[in-house]
C-alpha cells in the first residue's frame, strides 16, 4: 500500500519579555510537497482571552487538544500550570488522545509551556520556545534577536518567524500573532 502524504505544518513561536508574551504562528499547511493553504490560523486565545496557544501537527488534532485544554482551564479556574499538567496526563494515558499527532505551546501572563503527548510539560528557561518544522530556525533567530537587542517580544517574534519562513519550506510569512501584557 502506498504511503499517504503527510500533512506538514507549521511553525509556532512563543517569546516572553518581562510580563509581555507573544505567540506567533505561520499560515502554511502543506500536504506532501504541495501547499494547500496559506492562511491557516494555528494560534488561538482560550480561557476568556487569558491564555494563548499555538499548535503544530495535525490541524484536527491540534484543535481537539485546544478544546480539551480550554475545558481543563475552566475546570481549574484558569490555572494554566495545573491545567497543562492534567491535560498532559490525560493525553499520555488516554487511548484516543494518545494517538493525536500535534504539539502545543501555551502561555499566560506569567508562564509558557510546551505540551506533548508523551506527558511533557516543559517551561523554557529563557521564555522562548518553538515547535513545528520551522521551530528550530525560529528559536535560533529569536534567541539571537532577544540577546542582542532591546526589541519588544512582538518584534522579536515577527522577525524570527520571517527568518524561519525564509529557511523552512513548510513555513510561510503569513503570520497570526496573539499577545498578552504590556
Amino acid at each position: 500500500m502506498p504511503e499517504r502524504p503527510k500533512a506538514r505544518s507549521t511553525t509556532i513561536l512563543a517569546v516572553r519579555r518581562k510580563s509581555h508574551v507573544v505567540v506567533a504562528g505561520d499560515g502554511q499547511v502543506s500536504f506532501g510537497n504541495t501547499v494547500v493553504k496559506g492562511g491557516a490560523r494555528k494560534v488561538r486565545r482560550m480561557a476568556e482571552g487569558n491564555v494563548i496557544g499555538g499548535f503544530a501537527g495535525s490541524a484536527a488534532d491540534g484543535i481537539a487538544l485546544f478544546e480539551r485544554l480550554d475545558g481543563k482551564l475552566r475546570e481549574h479556574g484558569g490555572n494554566l500550570r495545573r491545567s497543562a499538567v492534567e491535560m498532559a496526563k490525560d493525553w499520555r494515558t488516554d487511548r484516543v488522545l494518545r494517538r493525536l499527532e500535534a504539539l502545543l505551546v501555551v502561555a499566560d501572563q506569567e508562564q509558557t509551556f510546551l505540551l506533548s503527548g508523551n506527558g511533557d510539560v516543559i517551561e523554557p528557561d529563557d521564555g522562548i520556545v518553538g515547535i513545528g518544522s520551522g521551530g528550530p530556525y525560529a528559536i535560533a533567530a529569536a534567541r539571537a534577536l532577544y540577546e542582542h537587542s532591546d526589541l519588544s517580544a512582538r518584534a522579536v517574534a515577527e522577525s524570527a518567524m520571517r527568518i524561519a519562513a525564509d529557511i523552512c519550506i513548510y513555513t510561510n510569512a503569513n503570520l497570526t500573532i496573539e499577545e498578552i501584557g504590556e
